[in-house]
C-alpha cells in the first residue's frame, strides 16, 4: 500500500516536459531552405539512380576528388599530369554541377552521366575551376558526399589577375570583337578597381574560409601553382600522396619544350603538350599598376598564409 502511494505522489510531483519553442525563421529563408530541399532530394537520395555499366566491366561513378580551382591557376595542367597515373579517371570537360543552377537541379543521376568510365580501383576526378569561388558550393559538395578530397591549385593572386584579363581577351580577339585595355579594368576614379572580378577571385582568403566551414583542412591539398610550372614532378609527387596513390608517375614524365617555353607530357612514349591558349603572354602592365596590385594583396595573403599553415612565394 505505501508503495502504491509513493508511486502516485511521485506521478503528481513529476515536473512537464515542455517542447522548446522554434527558432523563429523569416519568410524568405524559409523560401530559400524550401527550394534546397527540393534540390537536395534529387542530390542527396543515392537510391534513386543507377550509374551506366560497360560490358568490360568498368561504370560511370560520381566523383571521388574535385578539383575546385582556382580560375587560370593551372587546373586543367593539373588534370592532365594526374590523368598520367593509370588509376585516374579524369572527366574531360568542366561540369559546372555545382554552381550553374540548371546543372544542379538535374540531380545526381545527371551528374554522374557527365563522368567517364571507370574501373572499381580507379578514382574519378571532374575539375571546375569557378567551384572555388561560388558561394553556395561547398555545403553542396559537402552534401553529397562528406569525404570527398579536394584539389586546389593557387598562383601568385596579381599574375592570376593578368592570366584572367588575357583569356577574356584572346577569347575577344578571336571572335574579332574589340575588349578594353586592362588599365581600363583595373583603375577607377585613379585608384585601384577592387570591384573588378578578376581581383575578387584573387582573395584566396576570402573564399578558403567558406571550403573551410564544410572540409577540414585535411581533405584540401592545395598545389603551388608557380611550383608547378617550373618543377611539375615533386608536386605532382605529394597530389598522388594525397589521393592515396600508389606512386606511378616519374620525373621521365615531363620534358621542357623551349618552343613552348613551359613543360610537356610523356606517356608511354607518346608526347603531348597542353593547349595553344595554354601558356600566352601577358599584356604589358605599368610598374606603378602592378605595385598597387602587389600591396592591396599582401594582407589578404598574409591572412591566408595563416589560414592554411604555409606560406607561398608570392609578392
Amino acid at each position: 500500500m505505501a508503495a502504491l502511494l509513493l508511486g502516485a505522489l511521485l506521478l503528481i510531483v513529476q515536473p512537464h516536459i515542455v517542447p522548446s519553442r522554434p527558432a523563429v525563421i523569416s519568410k524568405a529563408e524559409a523560401t530559400s531552405q524550401s527550394v534546397q530541399k527540393e534540390l537536395l532530394k534529387k542530390t542527396v537520395l543515392k537510391n534513386d539512380f543507377k550509374g551506366n555499366i560497360h560490358f568490360n566491366g568498368s561504370c560511370q561513378q560520381l566523383p571521388q576528388t574535385i578539383i575546385i580551382g582556382v580560375r587560370k591557376g593551372g587546373t586543367r595542367a593539373l588534370l592532365e599530369m594526374l590523368s598520367l597515373h593509370p588509376d585516374i579517371a579524369a572527366a574531360e570537360s568542366e561540369v559546372h554541377f555545382f554552381d550553374w543552377e540548371d546543372h544542379y537541379g538535374n540531380g545526381l543521376q545527371w551528374y554522374m552521366n557527365q563522368m567517364p568510365f571507370s574501373y572499381p580501383h580507379q578514382i574519378t576526378v571532374e575539375k571546375t575551376p569557378a567551384y572555388f569561388t561560388s558561394p553556395k558550393v561547398p555545403e553542396r559538395v559537402y552534401n553529397m558526399n562528406q569525404s570527398m578530397r579536394l584539389l586546389l591549385i593557387l598562383r601568385d593572386p596579381s599574375e592570376r589577375v593578368l592570366s584572367d584579363y588575357t583569356q577574356v581577351f584572346y577569347n575577344h580577339v578571336q571572335k574579332h570583337k574589340p575588349y578594353p585595355s586592362i588599365e581600363e579594368f583595373l583603375i577607377k576614379d585613379g585608384e585601384l578597381n577592387v570591384d573588378y572580378k578578376a581581383i575578387n577571385r584573387s582573395l584566396y582568403y576570402f573564399h578558403m574560409q567558406n571550403w573551410l566551414k564544410y572540409f577540414p583542412l585535411d581533405c584540401i591539398h592545395i598545389v603551388d601553382g608557380d611550383k608547378l610550372i617550373k618543377d611539375p614532378f615533386p608536386e605532382i609527387e605529394k597530389v598522388e600522396r594525397f589521393l592515396r596513390l600508389s606512386p606511378q608517375i616519374n620525373a621521365s614524365n615531363f620534358y621542357f619544350n623551349k618552343t613552348k617555353g613551359f613543360y610537356c607530357l610523356r606517356d608511354s612514349g607518346r608526347e603531348r603538350c597542353l593547349h595553344e591558349s595554354k601558356g600566352r603572354a601577358h599584356p604589358h602592365v605599368d610598374s606603378h599598376l602592378l605595385d598597387k596590385l602587389h600591396e592591396y594583396f599582401h594582407e589578404p595573403n598574409r591572412k591566408f598564409f595563416e589560414l592554411v599553415g604555409r606560406t607561398f612565394d608570392w609578392h
